[in-house]
């Protein structure tokens, strides 16, 4: 299985940051699929598939969840985005935080959908439901 990035659905903030890491992922390495979808009850346990307010990423069999997703994700894109990394030295209870407190916020924010994502023709070799 490849680098799997797992979403809020309906979150417009979280479809966004797909959409944004779509564009970048020159490389074609991260495939995406939905919490509330199939995949997501195959490759997590339970107790992640219920947490909506985290985007977890799936690498190896690891799951890495909030600040430590987002990172792992934009250095995966390469390039420019490897200078991200240099966050790593924050620890991960106060990259957390920041993470958690905008994850509380999203949906007064920036919105909540219907329905989970429906992609385009060219977004359909990256999503997996």
């Amino acid at each position: 299985m490849r680098n799997v990035v797992f979403f809020d659905g309906v979150c417009h903030l979280c479809n966004g940051f797909v959409d944004a890491v779509i564009s970048r992922d020159k490389s074609h390495t991260l495939l995406f699929a939905p919490l509330q979808g199939t995949t997501a009850e195959e490759l997590l346990p339970s107790e992640d598939r219920v947490k909506l307010d985290t985007v977890i990423y799936f690498e190896a069999g690891k799951i890495y969840h909030r600040s430590a997703a987002i990172l792992k994700i934009l250095t995966k894109l390469g390039g420019l985005y490897k200078i991200l990394s240099i966050a790593w030295i924050i620890p991960g209870p106060m990259r957390d935080m920041i993470y958690n407190w905008v994850a509380k916020n999203r949906y007064a924010w920036f919105g909540k959908r219907e329905f989970c994502r429906l992609p385009t023709k060219e977004e359909r070799s990256y999503l997996l439901d």
